[in-house]
C-alpha cells in the first residue's frame, strides 16, 4: 500500500467518525466508499469507527470478479450499491451512504424531495427521488438506487436512509449535508402548512447560475 493510498483510507475512516460526531450518522449504520485507480475502497460491515484503522478497509475491483474483496474484514453490506454506482457513473469518485435523522424520515414516508428550495440544483435537478423499498445489501435495491440516481448525485431510500456522491470525497461528504440541510428545511415546512415549490424554469436558472460556482 504505497502513501497515497493510505492517506484515502485514512480520509474515509475521518470522514466516518465525522459524520457521527456531527449527528449525520449513528452507529455503524453509515458507510463510505472511494474510488481508488480501478478499485473501490470501501469500510468493513460492522465495525465501530473509532475502532477502525486504514488496513481494515476492504478493497474490491470496480470490473472483473464482481463481488471479490481484500482486507481483513468482510466489506460492508451495502458494498453493492457502492461498487454499482461507481460501476455505472464514471464521475463518482466517492459514496456516501448514511441514516440521517432527515433524509431517513423522508424515506420512510416514501416522498421524493420537491424543488422547495433552489439548492435542489446541486444534485442535478428538480428533485431528489425516493427509491422503492428493497431489502439492504441486496441486488434489487442496488438495481432501485440506479434508477433514482438518474440524472441526479442523490437519491433517498424508502424506509432505510440516503446516498450521495460525488468528484471528491470532500464534496460527497458536502452533498450528504446539503441533502440533510434540504430534507429539514421540507419536514420543517411540511409542519407549516405545506411548501412552495419552485418551477423546473427557477431551477434551470439555478443550475445555470451554479456552473460558475464550481456546484
Amino acid at each position: 500500500m504505497d502513501a497515497e493510498e493510505q492517506a484515502l483510507r485514512a480520509a474515509i475512516i475521518a470522514k466516518c467518525r465525522w459524520m457521527n460526531d456531527s449527528g449525520l450518522n449513528a452507529g455503524t449504520s453509515g458507510n463510505i466508499s472511494a474510488r481508488w485507480r480501478e478499485r473501490m475502497l470501501i469500510t468493513p460491515s460492522a465495525t465501530p469507527y473509532e475502532a477502525m484503522e486504514p488496513e481494515m478497509l476492504a478493497s474490491m475491483p470496480i470490473e472483473g470478479d464482481y463481488g471479490a474483496w481484500d482486507g481483513p474484514l468482510k466489506p460492508s453490506t451495502e458494498w453493492r450499491f457502492h461498487l454499482d454506482i461507481l460501476r455505472a457513473r464514471p464521475e463518482a469518485q466517492a459514496i456516501i451512504h448514511t441514516h440521517a435523522p432527515y433524509c431517513t424520515a423522508l424515506a420512510i414516508t416514501g416522498r421524493d424531495i420537491p424543488a422547495v428550495h433552489y439548492m435542489i440544483a446541486a444534485f442535478g435537478g428538480a428533485t431528489v427521488r425516493c427509491a422503492g423499498y428493497a431489502p439492504f445489501g441486496t441486488a434489487a435495491l442496488s438495481q432501485k438506487a440506479l434508477e433514482a440516481l438518474e440524472g441526479r448525485c442523490a437519491c433517498l431510500l424508502a424506509n432505510h436512509g440516503m446516498i450521495a456522491f460525488g468528484p471528491s470525497l470532500e464534496k460527497a461528504m458536502w452533498l450528504a449535508v446539503e441533502l440533510e440541510t434540504l430534507a429539514r428545511q421540507y419536514h420543517n415546512a411540511l409542519l407549516i402548512g405545506g411548501a412552495v415549490v419552485l418551477s423546473d424554469a427557477q431551477i434551470e436558472e439555478t443550475l445555470a447560475a451554479f456552473k460558475g460556482y464550481g456546484l
